[in-house]
C-alpha cells in the first residue's frame, strides 16, 4: 500500500478586511511568521489607516490564520502584494491561495490589471503557490532581504473587470 498525501483542511475561512482593533493580532502573526525579518507595528498600524493599501485577514474560528498586504499606487494599474503570512498552524489549509485570491479580487475591483509582488529565493512553498496560481516569474533582486537573499519577482494580468 503506497503513502498517500493528504491536505489538511480547516473547517471554515473567511476573508475579510482588517481593522485597527486587529493591530495586536497582526503584529503576533508578523512576528511568528517573520521572526528575522517583520514588519514594525508601526508599519502594520500605517497600512491599516492608509487608502493606498487593504490589509486582508483570514480568520477561521475566531483565530488568524493569515494575512495579505496589497499596496497601490494612484495612478497606476499595477497592485503589489507586499506581503502575505500564514500562521504556520494553518500551512497547507488552503489558506495562502484563499488570500491571494482575496488580494486579486481587491486590485481588480481598483481597477489594477496586474498583481506583482516579490519572494525570497528559498521560499519553495510560497514560490509553488504563486505559481499555482499564475504568476509568473519576470525578475530578480539581488541581496534583497535582510539576510542578502534574493528575491524572484513575480507577476499576474488579472482579469479585467467590467461595469
Amino acid at each position: 500500500m503506497g503513502t498517500a498525501a493528504f491536505k489538511r483542511s480547516l473547517p471554515q475561512v473567511d476573508v475579510r478586511a482588517a481593522h485597527a482593533d486587529d493591530l495586536d493580532a497582526l503584529v503576533m502573526l508578523e512576528r511568528t511568521v517573520f521572526a528575522d525579518d517583520c514588519m514594525s507595528r508601526a508599519s502594520l498600524k500605517r497600512f491599516l489607516s492608509r487608502p493606498t493599501a487593504e490589509v486582508l485577514l483570514a480568520t477561521c474560528g475566531g483565530d488568524v490564520a493569515g494575512c495579505a498586504i496589497v499596496l497601490f499606487r494612484a495612478g497606476s494599474n499595477l497592485a503589489r502584494l507586499y506581503s502575505l503570512a500564514v500562521a504556520p498552524s494553518c500551512e497547507g489549509c488552503g489558506v495562502a491561495p484563499l488570500l491571494l485570491h482575496a488580494a486579486e479580487a481587491s486590485a481588480g475591483a481598483r481597477h489594477c490589471t496586474e498583481l506583482r509582488l516579490e519572494v525570497h529565493e528559498n521560499n519553495g512553498r510560497a514560490i509553488a503557490c504563486y505559481r499555482k496560481a499564475g504568476y509568473c516569474e519576470f525578475g530578480r533582486l539581488t541581496g534583497y532581504y535582510n539576510d542578502l537573499g534574493d528575491a524572484l519577482r513575480f507577476r499576474k494580468v488579472l482579469p479585467v473587470i467590467r461595469k
